[in-house]
């Protein structure tokens, strides 16, 4: 990809991941759209990151639809297209998370909306605009937690975790990648999830082991496919992940 003047959104960007995503995107050359639903740490990240580039904040909270469209709307007004968009926001609600016999239903509804729903809000209000770029580029900042194929692996020790919500909602998420995929397959957008890893975040209270910026390049290798790479795939730093 040409990615001079290209234009980039990345949800949940003012810190972790999605603030060194947004950083590696704007030192390649991408006008980035910093999405924050809060406009002071939005705006001071933005700052932050005006020496690697175009980074822009834009107020975007992905719980709720009528901010969606708003951000949608802006940033087209602004730049007309989108050439890459990276669903990154998301959460961990330790109070009430445990197993499936166990997990408490509004921690379900709680992360659901966030981590699936959040990312269909947006994919939805902003591919119009992905689908105006050259050859626009979908990233689902997911998790390997949520492979089935990893979950139901003879001697896998996830499984051992007393977590549903949080890995189920990734789940879904690979669900929206796939579908998407199919329903893209005759355009030249590409949409993959990606497993950044174990970052130290606020997610896992900085327990990962890897700095964010680690993680940060396997998203921005996803977002900055050539035209022969892989689309509705789910990989990781090592590459392929069952679904």
């Amino acid at each position: 990809m040409n990615i001079t003047k290209q234009t980039a959104l990345v949800t949940g960007a003012n810190k972790g991941i999605g603030f060194e995503t947004a950083r590696q995107l704007a030192q390649q050359g991408f006008t980035v759209w910093l999405g924050c639903r809060h406009q002071g740490r939005g705006e001071a990240a933005a700052k932050e990151l005006a020496d690697d580039g175009d980074v822009r904040f834009v107020s975007l909270d992905v719980t709720d639809a009528e901010s969606v469209r708003a951000a949608a709307v802006h940033v087209g007004d602004e730049t007309g297209a989108l050439d890459v968009l990276v669903n990154n926001a998301g959460v961990a609600i330790g109070e009430g998370e445990g197993l499936a016999s166990t997990v408490r239903l509004e921690t379900i509804q709680h992360t659901f909306d966030v981590n699936f729903y959040g990312a269909l809000r947006v994919a939805q209000a902003f591919l119009p605009l992905v689908q105006k770029a050259q050859a626009g580029r979908i990233v689902n900042v997911s998790s390997t937690v949520g492979s089935i194929t990893t979950l139901v692996s003879p001697g896998n020790p996830l499984g051992a975790f007393p977590s549903f919500a949080y890995p189920t909602s990734k789940t879904l998420l690979n669900g929206l990648t796939g579908w998407l995929a199919v329903e893209l397959n005759d355009t030249p957008i590409k949409i993959n999830s990606v497993c950044p890893g174990y970052n130290a975040t606020d997610l896992n209270n900085n327990l990962g082991t890897l700095h964010p910026s680690q993680g940060a390049k396997v998203v921005v290798h996803a977002a900055t496919l050539t035209a022969d790479g892989p689309s509705g795939s789910f990989f990781d730093v090592n590459g392929p992940v069952g679904w």
